[in-house]
């Protein structure tokens, strides 16, 4: 998995069914490399709207620049 902050990517494998990762607000994150029979678990505070997610990474660049 890779998140970014916009100023900053790291790269992250989950290659343990113990290992979980925290991702905050406004980070971009891509997730790859899926093996046979694998899950992915996202927990949220609160019920998904299509509205509140950027699809566009350019996009998200200029709502994560602070200036």
């Amino acid at each position: 998995m890779v998140v970014d902050d916009g100023e900053r990517r790291r790269r992250f494998f989950l290659n343990r069914s113990y290992y979980g990762l925290y991702i905050p607000t406004m980070i971009w994150r891509e997730m790859e490399n899926f093996s046979s029979g694998s899950v992915c678990l996202v927990l949220a505070s609160a019920y998904y709207d299509e509205d509140d997610y950027f699809r566009n990474y350019d996009q998200f660049l200029q709502a994560a620049d602070p200036e």
